[in-house]
């Protein structure tokens, strides 16, 4: 905010003249800071401020004097009197809002996890924002790492862990990435094949081979998470390889995998197609974990603010759309289709609605199965990378706090969920309990030290 003096504070020299000697003068320096900024709305009204200001005192001062001797608040309100500084802060504000790069790309792979991005196209939310933009269906998640780091998509949907993982550099190249918001929560199940419906204690499952949709991934830290509570060392006991989820089905009716721990809608689809049975929803190991997410280049961000907001925003009215119940049954409607999910429109619902055949003779209901909580709590993000460090994906000393901020942008979440109707939450780190053991983010070494089964020291 340094760029921008406070035009009402009788100590600070608003001077005349264009500090960069790139612009005519004052007001037109300002004006463009505050479009290039990442805070404009705060900004341009400081730019709006200090253009009105110096036209009304041209000495500089005589607007000191007049405001040491009426105070701030006087001054403002005299000031609005005669000039309608609310409505030329409005006017500026959405001067700097033309869209810098209004077609645009964003991968996603076809699972429910994605719903607020794929829906934003076919239910107009994207259109509506101003953006013509082409959601792309992608074969795998290296695929869209790749295609993302490559810049051939803009945007994408990606596993929570990926961003992360994209910033320290683990599996790629490091470049900051962002996720200004979650996709869904919950969502997710161990799926199991029906010849293994009596082996129902994890324990019995040493020597099983298990698919998850990536390395770095909610799923494989859930697996691994798991199986290690019931004694099993998951890089000993049992496999865990990396399968696309639309791959998943055809590996469990083949009998290359006894499972995977995946997102929806492939384990219903299992269900459907007669070959697998949903042996646990991962909400009932961690109630409200992240899945996936809306991820960007910190590049994409900075170079393009009304875009990302324009783009963020679509997605963030279309979360807040998708957590009513009454509307799941419209969304998996258009979302089922061939060009997006291409899955038959009864297991979409089955997911989305929470009322489901489980594989084992039973309809079971349970309204959050998936939800969608767009906030990017920073406790997440050091939850993950506490994991990435337990099984040795990331090694040696990280400031687990400053990467979750970094990386999880809590701000622009919380300003656009106000902006659509939502309310965010007024701290940026909850409780997490998983399997019944709690994790306090500000001790992430204490917590990984605390395990039996790892891959550190």
């Amino acid at each position: 905010m340094s760029a921008f003096k406070d035009p009402f504070n009788p100590e600070v020299h608003l001077g005349q003249g264009c500090g960069c000697g790139l612009h005519a003068d004052a007001a037109a320096h300002d004006a463009e800071v505050a479009r290039r900024s990442s805070d404009r709305d705060a900004l341009a009204i400081r730019a709006v401020d200090q253009a009105v200001m110096r036209a009304l005192f041209p000495q500089d001062g005589t607007r000191r004097r007049f405001l040491k001797a009426v105070g701030a608040n006087t001054a403002l309100a005299a000031v609005a009197q005669f000039f309608p500084l609310v409505a030329a802060r409005e006017a500026f504000a959405q001067g700097t809002g033309k869209i810098e790069k209004p077609n645009l790309k964003v991968g996603f792979i076809p699972i429910t996890c994605a719903t607020p991005i794929i829906m934003s196209q076919p239910m107009g939310y994207f259109g509506r924002a101003g953006l013509n933009v082409d959601v792309v269906k992608t074969a795998g998640w290296a695929v869209i790492r790749d295609k993302t780091l490559n810049k051939e998509y803009d945007a994408a949907h990606m596993l929570s862990p990926m961003p992360i993982a994209i910033t320290l550099g683990i599996g790629s190249r490091p470049i900051p990435y962002t996720t200004p918001a979650i996709e869904n929560i919950n969502g997710q199940a161990i799926t199991l094949a029906v010849k293994h419906k009596d082996k129902r204690d994890p324990k019995q499952w040493k020597g099983f081979k298990f698919a998850v949709p990536f390395d770095y991934s909610i799923h494989n830290y859930l697996l691994r998470y798991f199986v290690a509570e019931h004694g099993l060392d998951p890089d000993k006991d049992i496999q865990i390889r990396a399968v696309p989820p639309p791959e998943m089905v055809a590996n469990l009716r083949a009998d290359n995998i006894d499972g995977f721990l995946a997102p929806d809608p492939v384990n219903q689809r299992a269900v459907y197609d007669g070959v697998g049975f949903i042996h646990m929803l991962t909400k009932d190991i961690w109630e409200g974990h992240p899945c996936c997410a809306f991820a960007a280049s910190k590049e994409f961000v900075t170079q393009n603010p009304n875009t990302y907001r324009a783009l963020l925003k679509a997605i963030m009215e279309a979360t807040a759309f998708a957590t009513k119940a009454e509307n799941r049954k419209q969304i998996a409607e258009a979302i089922a289709p061939a060009n997006y999910l291409n899955q038959p429109v009864t297991v979409v619902e089955q997911v989305l609605t929470g009322t489901f055949a489980d594989g084992l003779g039973n309809v079971q209901k349970v309204p959050n199965r998936i939800d969608f909580d767009p906030f990017p709590w920073h406790s997440f993000a050091i939850w993950i990378m506490t994991q990435m460090k337990r099984w040795g994906q990331l090694k040696g000393d990280v400031d687990y706090a400053k990467v979750a901020r970094e990386v999880f942008l809590a701000t622009d979440a919380t300003r656009l969920m106000k902006e659509v109707g939502m309310k965010p939450p007024a701290t940026t780190s909850k409780k997490v309990v998983v399997m019944g053991k709690e994790f306090d983010p500000s001790k992430p070494e204490a917590y990984i030290a605390s395990f039996a089964i790892k891959r550190t020291a």
